[in-house]
């Protein structure tokens, strides 16, 4: 059963070891806790089970064993099957057991995973993460939860492991659309103005960074992006859906067309991505989108 202590005493499933998820469950491992993983590609559970953690073949065995299942998938689909499919973790669930999904889902989705879990008798939270790869290896991960408080209380030894602070915005649906908003903001990043103006964009990178607009991702981004070099963190292929959509923006689009907000600039971005896999560079991190604003700006000079 679960425990409101200091440390968290309960066992840890871990669901989806990709770039987040990977030392997401490394940290778990690292401060003692009983980790029990899973990945549709079990070579990438390799590294952490020889570090202390268990296997499990199934999200469902996963769910079974352990008392809070966490959950990082790439994108809405992966997470509804990780969850509800064949030998999804639902099947594994049961009363006085947790599934907290971090993936970065559309409302809608959230909701019927919540919905699935409650039929369960299981306690359900949706943490949704704002931070990347780095991030995530320092335990500096901002978590954006709601839905169900008391497993809130109950897991948050867990998520001050793995972040720097955790939010309550309450009923279920408010943690996906604050990433969202959060993630429209964050696609909005741009210097390429600054070169076609004949300034250093290292030095406007520097300035924006002293300033009143002042933001870790100018800081994180900025000089890989002077650079032309886009080590992957969060990659740009992870924010791409069908119809070349990036998932990320459209989920947000979608979010701001439910309650009839107009978004022109985030749907300019969206554009923007489009280019940008269409030249090739779905493998780099989501900042090199800035390629595709450059090639857009030589077409047109």
């Amino acid at each position: 059963m679960l425990n409101v202590t200091d440390k968290f005493s309960g066992r840890v499933g871990f669901l989806g070891l990709g770039i987040m998820g990977s030392p997401m469950a490394l940290n778990l491992i690292k401060a003692g806790c009983d980790v029990i993983v899973w990945n549709r590609t079990k070579s990438k559970c390799d590294p952490l089970i020889s570090l202390g953690a268990k296997y499990s073949s199934s999200p469902e065995e996963v769910a079974a064993n352990c008392d809070v299942t966490f959950a990082m998938l790439t994108d809405p689909e992966s997470a509804i099957d990780v969850a509800c499919g064949k030998n999804g973790a639902v099947s594994g669930m049961g009363p006085g057991k947790g599934y907290v999904d971090v993936s970065t889902v559309d409302v809608a989705t959230s909701k019927l995973i919540n919905e699935h879990i409650k039929a369960r008798g299981a306690l359900f939270l949706e943490a949704p993460v704002s931070g990347s790869k780095k991030l995530a290896e320092d335990g500096q991960l901002i978590f954006l939860t709601a839905d169900d408080r008391s497993l809130y209380e109950l897991v948050s030894p867990l998520l001050d492991i793995l972040g720097k602070s955790r939010f309550y915005l309450g009923k279920v649906g408010n943690g996906a659309a604050m990433k969202l908003v959060v993630n429209m903001i964050m696609g909005r990043l741009r210097i390429l103005l600054s070169k076609k103006v004949g300034l250093d964009p290292s030095i406007l990178v520097e300035v924006v960074s002293q300033g009143a607009i002042s933001a870790p991702m100018y800081s994180l981004k900025g000089p890989s992006m002077v650079k032309s070099q886009y080590p992957t963190a969060f990659p740009l292929k992870h924010q791409q859906k069908k119809l070349m959509l990036t998932q990320d923006l459209r989920l947000a689009l979608g979010l701001a067309e439910s309650v009839s907000q107009s978004t022109p600039i985030a749907a300019a971005a969206n554009e923007l991505y489009k280019v940008a896999k269409s030249y090739g560079l779905s493998d780099e991190d989501f900042s090199a989108v800035i390629e595709a604003l450059k090639a857009k700006s030589q077409d047109t000079a």
